[in-house]
């Protein structure tokens, strides 16, 4: 039996949609799925139908012992030339989610243990060749920083056709 498509916890950035909506549509494909302007908290997660009321609880107990916390996005960073993404200035309340979870569910490491640091960033372009990665850059870079407030964890899935939607937003601090 196969098993559902997967499921992200994440942290929206709307703040930063005016300023990266356009660019991700083009050069982020999950943007085009359905996916907002995030800082991911735990990618992949569980399969959407392993998603069930205990799961949800024990996602809902961790968000509740975070307190809410503002960010800020004063700079752009690279991936290897690869992945262009927003930096936040203090990355620590987002390491500091991503490590509770873990703590909570331990066989679901962030990104399926592919790296070693946790480097918290909000994704603008990935892998594209298409654009001129300094005028995209230098684009980004004017519309910068931008700043919010972090008040809630939010549940993502996929379903069969590779569309994202919000499952259910989990208040930090509740």
């Amino acid at each position: 039996m196969p098993t559902s498509p997967p499921s992200a916890l994440l942290v929206a950035i709307p703040e930063a949609e005016p300023l990266v909506a356009e660019h991700r549509l083009r050069f982020d494909p999950v943007a085009r799925r359905g996916v907002p302007a995030h800082v991911t908290a735990l990618f992949p997660f569980l399969a959407r139908d392993d998603l069930d009321v205990d799961v949800l609880a024990r996602v809902a107990a961790v968000a509740a012992t975070r307190e809410p916390f503002d960010y800020v996005f004063a700079t752009t960073q690279w991936f290897d030339r690869d992945v262009l993404f927003l930096a936040p200035d203090h990355p620590a309340p987002f390491v500091s989610l991503t490590r509770a979870l873990v703590r909570e569910f331990p066989d679901h490491p962030p990104y399926g243990g592919a790296y070693d640091d946790l480097a918290p960033h909000l994704t603008v372009a990935h892998g594209s060749r298409e654009a001129d990665p300094d005028v995209l850059e230098a684009e980004l870079t004017a519309g910068l920083p931008i700043a919010g407030r972090a008040g809630h964890l939010t549940l993502m899935t996929e379903d069969e056709e590779g569309r994202w939607t919000v499952l259910r937003r989990f208040p930090l601090g509740a």
